[in-house]
């Protein structure tokens, strides 16, 4: 079995979208599947949304991604676990080579990138550029990672200690359990971060990150881009 996870927190305007394309993948593929979406102490219909999308639905207190994504995959029964961000849609083709490359032997991965929604040419040029220097490292974006229980299990999980940019840690954790790819095909994100912030205040975020190191990741203080809870309306401009 293949255990899709999502972590969601106040994801009502994208979390239905994104579990119904999911399935719609899945099913395409005629896989066999479960979609669990980590409630993480949402106020609003996150929950009963993907409940109704056809998620089963597991409520947390954390308010810290990476407990909320080891909590789905405790609460997982497949052999397979694939995290999937709330505002990210999994074209079939990408899913099906995920699973290819499991299948050659791969211990887990990520894929390629795009943006849904407008963003400006300036933070088009700066997300290429990073694209190409994690593929460069072999690490990937939190929005889409896939493993095998096993893999995921050896490395420890995601570390709990930290607030941000789990997925990069967990990479490195996971590349000492075996081969680990970063695939071409791509994944669709929201660009809303982009969006509500602006590229200025994301770079300014990143350098922060650089000068002080993993000590800026150790709370929430500072890292408003990944929890503050505002959220963008449907269709804003994702379509």
């Amino acid at each position: 079995m293949i255990s899709f996870i999502i972590p969601a927190y106040n994801e009502e305007a994208l979390i239905e979208e994104t579990v119904s394309q999911l399935k719609e993948s899945a099913d395409l593929l005629k896989l066999d599947y479960e979609i669990i979406v980590v409630d993480d102490d949402s106020n609003d219909r996150t929950a009963q949304l993907a409940n109704a999308a056809g998620a089963k639905v597991v409520q947390v207190k954390n308010r810290q991604i990476s407990a909320t994504r080891n909590a789905g995959a405790k609460a997982a029964k497949g052999d397979i676990f694939i995290f999937v961000d709330a505002d990210t849609l999994i074209p079939t083709n990408t899913l099906r080579a995920a699973l290819r490359a499991l299948e050659n032997g791969a211990v887990g991965g990520g894929a390629t990138i795009k943006f849904r929604g407008q963003i400006s040419l300036a933070a088009q040029i700066f997300a290429v550029i990073v694209q190409l220097s994690m593929r460069c490292a072999r690490l990937v974006g939190g929005c889409f990672m896939f493993m095998t229980r096993e893999a995921y299990e050896k490395a420890g999980g995601y570390d709990e200690s930290i607030y941000a940019s789990e997925e990069i840690w967990f990479a490195m954790a996971l590349r000492r359990q075996g081969r680990f790819v970063v695939l071409h095909e791509n994944v669709l994100t929201s660009g809303r971060k982009i969006r509500q912030y602006g590229l200025l205040k994301l770079l300014m975020v990143i350098i922060k990150m650089a000068i002080r190191g993993p000590s800026v990741l150790t709370s929430r203080d500072g890292l408003e881009v990944w929890y503050k809870s505002g959220r963008e309306l449907k269709g804003a401009d994702d379509s």
